[in-house]
This record gives structure tokens, sequence and C-alpha cells, in this order.
């Protein structure tokens, strides 16, 4: 069966965070999905146990090595880049950690699948009831303030543009999407639906972009994120709330 589904991982020194093992159990359950690792220029053993499972599932895990660190927004479009050249149905993007379980995948091409006229599914981190999103409150809290910044910056009734789990539709708009560099080099979420907008008008953002409350997400320990990289998204967030006013 072809790949209807390529999902592409950005690692940077991941080896002890890796889940081989629901990675795997995904790719032996969906035959529809690829995975598409990209290594962003790793300095511990990743290299080594995303060789160990593409030798376990060689036709569908596949491994992108940048030869240096380029970033998450400059890793993510490589593999998305990557993924569009296959004419899948589907191209998602999925933080490594598997904060948001890849059991999740279904729901989202779901979604796609019944809903023609949506391009974008995000995962949104909304504590309800009946709903485990564990997240630290000091996370939390700040990231409740960055994401009304995000909202009015897109000027997009937006909740969540930061959860690392995506799914997009394959087609010329999402193409064009990518098509150019990410300058920031943490925010690609926003980054990203701020293109859509400028590319495809807000009337088509608004109805193209669907967000998909999480049943389950946790806050992995070992992010990545400083007080510095915080500093750097504010400054990126400025750049694009300019860029967007033009």
């Amino acid at each position: 069966m072809a790949a209807r589904v390529q999902l592409v991982v950005p690692c940077y020194n991941e080896a002890a965070r890796l889940k081989t093992g629901a990675f795997l159990d995904l790719v032996r359950s969906r035959p529809d999905v690829v995975v598409r690792f990209v290594d962003d220029g790793s300095t511990d053993a990743t290299a080594t146990a995303l060789a160990e499972l593409t030798a376990r599932a060689p036709l569908q895990v596949s491994v992108m090595t940048l030869p240096q660190n380029v970033g998450k927004a400059q890793a993510v479009r490589a593999g998305v880049l990557a993924a569009f050249e296959q004419e899948p149905a589907f191209v998602s993007y999925w933080d490594a950690d598997l904060s948001t379980p890849l059991s999740a995948l279904a729901e989202f091409i779901e979604v796609l699948d019944n809903n023609p006229d949506i391009d974008i599914v995000m995962g949104a981190r909304v504590k309800l009831l009946g709903r485990r999103i564990e997240r630290r409150p000091l996370r939390h809290y700040g990231g409740r303030v960055f994401a009304t910044a995000a909202s009015l910056a897109l000027r997009l009734a937006v909740y969540d543009t930061q959860c690392g789990a995506k799914l997009f539709r394959a087609n010329e708009r999402l193409r064009q999407t990518f098509a150019e560099p990410f300058r920031s080099t943490w925010l690609i979420d926003l980054e990203m639906l701020a293109r859509y907008i400028s590319v495809n008008g807000r009337a088509t953002a608004e109805s193209g972009i669907f967000e998909l409350p999480l049943k389950t997400w946790s806050d992995v320990p070992g992010s990545k994120l400083r007080v510095a990289s915080a500093l750097h998204a504010a400054v990126d967030l400025a750049s694009i709330w300019r860029e967007l006013r033009r």
C-alpha cells in the first residue's frame, strides 16, 4: 500500500527520549504511514538509535541527516519538502518526545478525510474534564500569554499555535506555505500559520484550519526550551507581527 501519510519527526539529541517502540507500533498498525526522521546535526547517539529503528522497519521508516544543527524550523521544513516529493495525501510533523501520543494521529487523519475544505489540523492542549493534559503550571500560564499574543498578531482566533502535532493536506496551498526558508528558529508553527494566511487570504485560513482538542498530552522532561529561547521567541513574534501588517 502506498503511503497516504508522511510523518516528519525532527530530532536533535533525542537518543535518551526517543520512544522507538511507539514508532514501531505505529507503522506496524498503519501500513499507510511512513515516518521520516530528520536528524538535525545531533551530537549524541541519536543517529545510532535512528539507524536501529530504520533497520527494523526499512519500508516505513527513513532518516534524513543534516550535517549541522540548523534549528527545528529548518529541520521541519527540510523534512516536509522531502515528504511532498513522495506525493502523499497528507504530511504531518510531530514532536519526537511524543508529548502528543502517536495514537492521536488517527483522529487528525479522520478530520481531513471527512472535511475536504480543511487544509490544516492542529493539536490543541485544552484541559477539559475527561481529558488528560499534563502541563506544568508555569508553562501553561506562560503558554496562555503567548497564545493570546499569537492570536492578536495573526488576527485569528487560534487557541494553541505551539502544540507540536500538526497534519496538512498535501496540496499547492501548503507547498507554497513551506516554499521559502523560515526566518524564525523556534516559532515555525506561528510563522507557518502567518504564511498560510498571506498565501491564501484570511477567509481561506479561517475555514481551512481546524484545532483538535487532544485527549492526552504530557509535559515530557528534557525540553530544549530555555529562558533565552523565550526571549528569542518574543523577538520572532514581533517580527512576524510586523510582516503580517505589511
